[in-house]
């Protein structure tokens, strides 16, 4: 008789593996419904730039928190989608409650709506790329401080797509001090710190001249 030895730690671990994992999921929809329903109901309530910082940055801020503590890519993208639609009906749950029906609630506007859902989903998957020590890591650090710096350009720049004159100074330079602080932390090291920021600084520059060329009209691309 063939004697077999079960490594009882083995499974241990993989259960504990699966119950993190499903912990994860319920929080990142807790936190989605959380965030999406404080930001309708504050909605209009206290000083302007409490508003403007909160939509969209407490949407982005809890993206990336759920992609960077994901246990796989794929969880990653899976949660931070779930993060994001669950704040979407959050928001336009409050939003009917307090009698206004519109599908507008995230991101100002229809258009503004569709942006900020793709960047949770794509800032997510970027934050658990983050993850690595490689150069992948510190691409994926620069793009995300490029994202929100660009982001606070557009809405601090007149003329541009979501230009608010009210965003700037003091929101704006609030948020980008933030964006810097951010990918600061993601990386572990200096050097991966120095290279992280420096390509936020090259990508941001590149997502302004491409916005201003949509603007200016060189793209021939439907608004």
């Amino acid at each position: 008789m063939n004697n077999t030895t079960i490594d009882y730690v083995d499974f241990a671990e993989y259960d504990r593996r699966q119950r993190a994992i499903e912990r994860h999921l319920v929080t990142a929809f807790l936190g989605g419904l959380v965030v999406g329903t404080l930001g309708m109901l504050l909605s209009g309530i206290g000083p302007r730039w409490f508003g403007q910082i909160y939509d969209p940055y407490a949407y982005l801020a809890l993206s990336l928190a759920v992609g960077v503590s994901a246990s796989g890519f794929g969880w990653a993208l899976v949660t931070t989608f779930l993060a994001a639609v669950s704040t979407l009906v959050a928001a336009l749950g409050a939003t009917a409650l307090r009698g206004d029906e519109a599908f507008d609630v995230i991101g100002g506007s229809a258009v503004g709506l569709n942006w900020t859902l793709g960047l949770l989903v794509v800032l997510g998957l970027l934050a658990y790329v983050t993850r690595r020590d490689d150069a992948w890591g510190d691409v994926a650090a620069g793009a995300i401080g490029a994202a929100l710096i660009t982001d606070v350009v557009d809405r601090s720049t007149p003329g541009f797509i979501d230009s608010d004159q009210s965003f700037w100074p003091g929101p704006a330079v609030s948020v980008g001090l933030l964006a810097l602080a951010l990918v600061f932390f993601l990386r572990r090291n200096a050097g991966g710190r120095v290279r992280a920021l420096a390509m936020s600084a090259v990508f941001a520059a590149l997502f302004t001249f491409c916005l201003a060329a949509f603007v200016a009209g060189w793209f021939p691309l439907a608004a």
